[in-house]
């Protein structure tokens, strides 16, 4: 009997670390990403790469707001997933966590095609903070893990073009401020689960984008790819040309021979076929291809070494399988961004599924022989057939939604009555966080707060601060326009917005905090300590509970005064910020770390090695960041304990 496609809900229970509230402070500072390159590497790349390594990288998180409330406690909770299947493949989503495609399980032979990790604990690699692992993701905007990571997407059943089901998945991008979706398609009988995917630019300028999608594979694989040389990118920060599959006498291929984490960036000939694939030592596992505009192919590997073996642990279960990632993007290298002209969008399709092809011996033999088995079970023109008829219905309005994003493209669509067919973004999904900028939009003047509270989120973009320009000038809307100031490059007017605002501001802690940074990006730490200092008092005087939101602001502006106190050597004014802490923050990871640098501060190294001896775990410890290793270099000569080993790349020579 043939079973149709079908889409239906499910709820999982995974171990569960909440996610907490997000950071309420405007991440003013610039963007702290670790995939930036040596200028020198430029002079041997081919000049449309090197053109779009410097295509407006992305230089600032706003307007989106830091996710860094998450700890490492996990319970048992539901988390609501949409299932679409037919009688080979099932894809397991989960819209409210980015649209993962969290399973893709090849029912007859109950293989599971994917790494799927066994809890949901968010870790310091997205763009804004919180992301997991596992899985198949969808990276838009810039380089590096979405800010969409773990937000909610939109999601509903489609028609597909065979006259079966589709789940589309979408959403507003803020940081570029473009709507995309995500289309996943089963047709009846395939092995292969088809995805569109089409980013729109609504705009009348061209606009930078980026696109990769990232999948999770267990890491006891051979991968393969149609490519003799690699681009290879390391946290040295460097970007060089390498052969493949071995360079320094080790296969590189094999995901566990590196030592240290590294992206292997392949060189597919123009004209070749776009795929990639990871295949265990039976010659079993999962293959990707898509048509040709997804031209990229990578592979991400976190190495042998303690610092990727700790990393895997952190991400997951003890006991749990390592994993590596296989992806494809719209440039040869995440490092990139393609110009996106106005009114214009960019579409593809991708399928996955399974491959069987022997993967060891020579290369060329290897890769030949992957590619034989991917012509017979997957055509290349079966997949640009499937995307030719997928095409026309992108366009299709849902038939039922099933999940509901955020509200932000409903303001975008309400502000400049964009007609986007396909991915409707209705004002009944405007919430809370949209109301203030709603107001704005429809009166000329942005309503001051109707209780005491730490502000909203500040829009950005040029139009939204012509608006703030020309509304009333209360505390309430320079502080915001500051913030937009401050974005678009404008620091001097960003000052004094914040300054205009200070003498009415009924709440004072958010002004400071800018100028406090403001002074910091300006090289003037003693000001900045002063005013950080000020901040925190006010804050502490305004705090109205210990509820979430008021716990959050305590604990971000609580975290920033100590680091700049401590930067100006004023460790009793550090102190007395400590003993003002919440307890509960006071026990997190992060402010363990901070309290064993006030004690080594104040002259208490034994005290803060015994930091150290009881144990902690800093929950948002970022991506390539060498701050524990640092400091235990202040306190002792012994080896770094593997507990804290995060080391990404090798120690300077």
């Amino acid at each position: 009997m043939v079973v149709v496609t079908r889409i239906r809900r499910e709820v999982l229970t995974l171990p569960v670390a909440r996610l907490g509230a997000d950071n309420p402070l405007p991440p003013l500072r610039p963007l702290d990403e670790v995939h930036r390159i040596d200028d020198r590497d430029r002079e041997e790349m081919p000049r449309d790469m090197a053109r779009q390594l410097g295509h407006e990288p992305l230089g600032s998180l706003l307007p989106v707001r830091v996710r860094d409330g998450y700890g490492r406690t996990r319970e048992p909770r539901p988390v609501e997933a949409l299932v679409i299947e037919n009688d080979r493949l099932r894809a397991t989503v989960l819209p409210g966590l980015g649209g993962r495609i969290a399973s893709l399980l090849h029912l007859p032979t109950g293989r599971e095609l994917l790494y799927r990790n066994p809890v949901f604990q968010p870790a310091n690699f997205a763009l804004n903070g919180a992301w997991y692992s596992g899985g198949i993701e969808w990276n838009i905007g810039a380089t590096g893990h979405t800010t969409l990571s773990c937000a909610p997407l939109h999601a509903a059943r489609v028609p597909a073009p065979d006259g079966g089901e589709m789940l589309r998945l979408w959403e507003w991008e803020r940081l570029r401020d473009l709507p995309f979706q995500v289309d996943l398609w089963l047709p009846e009988g395939s092995d292969f689960l088809y995805v569109g995917a089409r980013i729109r630019n609504p705009h009348e300028r061209p606009v930078p984008t980026y696109w990769w999608s990232n999948i999770a594979v267990p890491e006891d694989v051979r991968v393969l790819a149609p490519a003799a040389e690699a681009w290879f990118f390391g946290y040295e920060r460097r970007l060089r040309r390498v052969p493949v599959p071995s360079y320094d006498g080790v296969d590189r291929t094999y995901p566990p021979n590196s030592p240290y984490a590294a992206d292997y960036f392949y060189e597919v000939p123009d004209g070749r076929r776009r795929w990639i694939a990871a295949l265990d030592a039976d010659g079993h596992g999962l293959v990707q291809t898509s048509t040709d505009v997804l031209r990229g192919r990578k592979l991400f590997v976190w190495g042998g070494g303690p610092g990727g073996r700790r990393w895997q642990q952190w991400l997951t279960e003890p006991g749990t399988g390592g994993y590596c990632e296989i992806q494809a993007g719209l440039a040869r290298t995440q490092l990139e961004h393609v110009r996106l002209e106005a009114e214009s969008e960019v579409s593809w399709l991708e399928a996955y599924g399974p491959l069987d092809a022997p993967p060891g011996g020579e290369w060329t033999e290897a890769v030949q022989g992957a590619e034989r088995r991917l012509a017979s079970a997957l055509p290349r023109t079966r997949v640009e057939e499937a995307y030719a008829v997928w095409k026309p219905c992108a366009d299709t309005e849902p038939a039922e939604i099933l999940a509901v994003g955020s509200g932000w493209g409903a303001l975008e669509v309400l502000r400049a009555d964009w007609k986007l067919p396909g991915t409707p973004f209705p004002e009944s999904s405007l919430g809370e966080a949209q109301a203030p900028w709603r107001e704005l939009l429809r009166t000329g003047s942005l309503p001051e707060p109707r209780r005491v509270r730490p502000p909203g989120e500040t829009l950005v973009a040029p139009h939204w601060r012509d608006m703030l320009e020309t509304a009333p000038a209360t505390p309430h809307t320079e502080y915001h326009l500051g913030v937009a100031q401050w974005h678009a490059g404008d620091r001097a007017q960003a000052v004094r917005s914040w300054e205009r605002a200070l003498p009415l501001a009924p709440s004072l802690w958010p002004l400071l905090r800018c100028l406090a940074v403001a002074d910091q990006e300006a090289g003037h730490h003693e000001r900045a300590a002063e005013r950080y200092a000020d901040a925190f008092d006010d804050l502490c005087r305004e705090r109205r509970d210990d509820g979430e939101t008021w716990t959050a602001a305590v604990a971000a502006l609580g975290r920033e005064t100590l680091e700049a106190l401590l930067r100006a050597r004023r460790t009793a004014q550090a102190r007395a910020v400590w003993d003002r802490l919440l307890p509960a923050v006071r026990q997190r990871g992060r402010f363990r770390l901070l309290h064993a640098e006030l004690l080594l501060a104040e002259g208490s190294s034994a005290r803060a090695r015994a930091v150290f001896d009881e144990g902690f775990e800093v929950a948002d410890l970022r991506e390539g960041a060498d701050v524990i290793g640092r400091l235990w270099a202040r306190l002792s000569d012994e080896p770094l304990p593997a507990r804290h080993d995060f080391r990404m790349r090798p120690d300077p020579v």
